[in-house]
């Protein structure tokens, strides 16, 4: 995890350089994710299953404009799905997904869309890194160490957002998304707790200043 948190500090700071020059826009607010595939729903071959259900969390982003239709973007944001476990001729259990994604991103503003002003329409797409939690527990909700595994995995992203036209130095920002995990997708079962691909998709609403 050193070196791939090394890598992409590195990446960053190698973007970020011919960038300085311009007047970076913040992006803030609340995400909500609807699983889709293997995290909506696992089966494994011993007969038991594990359902996620719509998770929450937050997203910051910090966007810096190439010109007036492109900008790149710095995406920190974290979210949390529960769910339950299953078997047969069993009690259930608990289930969590606890994904935090750093990725870069772009932003491609369409029509009267505007980089330098963060307004209008644009499409998004990049990749992540995600560190990310599993957890189960029987009953309690209380997530014990003894049944959680970290793993880290790289997902992508491919999106449409539009900021509002407003009055001040605020706008409204609404965003949909598709967020799809590209390695360590395999499911296998170690303690209860499946590692099924983080695939869901993502709406964002917050402010740009």
């Amino acid at each position: 995890m050193k070196k791939v948190l090394l890598s992409i500090t590195a990446l960053a700071l190698a973007s970020g350089m011919p960038l300085a020059a311009q007047t970076p826009h913040f992006g803030l607010g609340v995400i909500v994710g609807t699983p889709t595939g293997a995290l909506n729903s696992t089966s494994y071959p011993d007969g038991s299953a594990e359902t996620y259900n719509t998770g929450f969390g937050a997203q910051f982003t910090m966007s810096w404009p190439v010109d007036r239709n492109l900008a790149l973007r710095l995406n920190v944001s974290g979210i949390t799905f529960d769910g339950t476990g299953s078997a047969p001729h069993t009690y259930n259990w608990n289930v969590q997904d606890s994904v935090f994604s750093l990725g870069g991103e772009a932003e491609l503003f369409l029509a009267d869309g505007n980089a330098e002003r963060h307004l209008g329409t644009y499409l998004i797409g990049g990749v992540h890194s995600d560190f990310e939690r599993f957890s189960a527990s029987d009953y309690d909700p209380t997530y014990f160490a003894a049944t959680t595994v970290n793993k880290t995995r790289f997902a992508a992203t491919v999106g449409l957002g539009h900021t509002f036209r407003s009055y001040g130095r605020y706008h409204w920002t609404l965003e949909a998304a598709y967020h799809k995990t590209l390695t360590g997708t395999d499911s296998n079962d170690l303690a209860g707790v499946g590692f099924p691909a983080s695939d869901y998709l993502k709406f964002y609403a917050g402010f740009a200043f």
